[in-house]
């Protein structure tokens, strides 16, 4: 008997209906699909399981509604965030396929050979008015527009981690008992083992030919943070450990090698970045590809830039998008991002910036705004890169200077807290 024909028989060929499916407050309606209640009962608990439901809803709409440029106001803070208003209905049409051989990438799985693909996504705040819900090609750049896209989680602490080329690991604090397996092979797998424990040497140097004996250990800086609010590219994570409530996000910066497993050698320059996460970079090289006007935010709530550079038309928006965006003119939101850029910045020179008690108080940044956003307020391009910072209102410094500036040193210069 033929495999189609015995498949038939048995009733087990593809078989696809036209469908509806609505969820609103965790129940699950479904028009259309198979007669037979056991199946049915089946299909409408799987689709309970796949839409996500209660925070996982709210934080995932929220996300794609920034990513659809909905929403005029800068999202700064989690109590932005927070105020995105949620529709409690959702509405999915498409195709239910059951007994299927392959499964399309784009399909919402249901388990034992079923799958719906979703042909159109609604939702609604009342049930009768629905507004599609789809992600446009430029999701991840109107994402960006948001400062907290590029906020990382909260920071629950360090690890600095030695791995010698024989496999042995030793961490200078003991994490708890369920992260240090996965701890561990995420550090092999960062460093890589064999041949890759070379090439991955050479990568952070930048294959200087100079130095290209392979090191008897690497030191790597392990930052455990919670879960980013608002994921983005920018503050992806290089990986993420636990389970359920207890996932923690992980970044991992190279320090430094040892050829002779006495002295250690900074990896100079080298990026934090690992191999794969390439998306990143070509993103900022974008960023960095394109005419800016110079502007300097005061914490006062001056914004001012030379001259002529924007239209004067455009001038009263530009400053209360630079105003929303940054806090200046309101002092505790000031102090909030400027504590954030500075420990973000200098978080390889002064891990301890975003927990110290207190910082010298910002009086000036200085940004380079793209100038397509100076006509076009939904451009993704007009999110702005900060270059210096002024402690005294007259005295700039470097954001990307190599060496710390000296008010943000322990006991520095300025007393004036954030």
């Amino acid at each position: 008997m033929g495999e189609a024909k015995r498949r038939k028989e048995l009733g087990l060929m593809p078989t696809t209906f036209p469908v509806e499916v609505r969820a609103a407050g965790g129940e699950v309606t479904l028009t259309g699909g198979p007669d037979d209640p056991a199946v049915r009962g089946r299909l409408l608990e799987a689709l309970r399981s796949a839409l996500p439901g209660g925070g996982a809803w709210e934080q995932g709409y929220r996300q794609i509604h920034l990513m659809m440029g909905r929403g005029t106001e800068a999202v700064a803070t989690p109590e932005d965030f927070a105020a995105i208003p949620v529709p409690a209905h959702q509405r999915l049409t498409g195709d239910l396929v059951l007994n299927a051989r392959s499964t399309p990438e784009t399909a919402l799985l249901l388990g034992e050979g079923a799958f719906l693909r979703v042909r159109s996504s609604e939702t609604s705040h009342d049930g009768n008015t629905w507004e599609p819900l789809a992600l446009p090609d430029n999701g991840m750049e109107q994402l960006l527009r948001h400062p907290l896209a590029r906020e990382r989680g909260p920071l629950l602490g360090t690890l600095t981690a030695e791995h010698w080329r024989e496999g042995r690991i030793d961490l200078d604090a003991e994490p708890p008992e369920a992260l240090l397996e996965p701890l561990e092979n995420l550090i092999r797998e960062w460093d890589g083992e064999g041949d890759d424990w070379t090439r991955r040497h050479l990568d952070l140097l930048d294959g200087d030919p100079d130095r290209d004996a392979a090191p008897q250990a690497v030191r790597t800086q392990l930052e455990l943070r919670g879960l980013p609010l608002l994921p983005s590219s920018a503050n992806q994570p290089h990986a993420a450990v636990g389970e359920g409530e207890d996932m923690l996000a992980v970044y991992l910066s190279p320090l430094a090698y040892t050829l002779d497993g006495e002295d250690w050698l900074p990896y100079d320059g080298a990026e934090a970045d690992s191999p794969g996460s390439s998306q990143l970079g070509d993103l900022l090289t974008q960023m960095l590809d394109v005419q800016t006007v110079p502007v300097t935010v005061w914490n006062d709530g001056r914004v001012e830039w030379p001259e002529g550079d924007v239209p004067e038309e455009q001038a009263d928006r530009v400053r209360g998008d630079l105003r929303s965006a940054t806090g200046a003119g309101d002092p505790a939101a000031w102090a909030e991002w400027t504590r954030t850029l500075l420990a973000e910045t200098f978080m390889d020179e002064a891990p301890d910036l975003r927990t110290r008690g207190s910082l010298p108080a910002v009086q000036g940044v200085r940004l380079d705004l793209p100038t397509d956003s100076l006509t076009d307020p939904d451009d993704p391009a007009q999110y702005f890169i900060e270059s210096e910072v002024t402690f005294d209102g007259q005295t700039w410094r470097d954001l990307y200077a190599e060496e710390l500036p000296d008010e943000l040193r322990e006991g520095g210069a300025g007393s004036a807290a954030n």
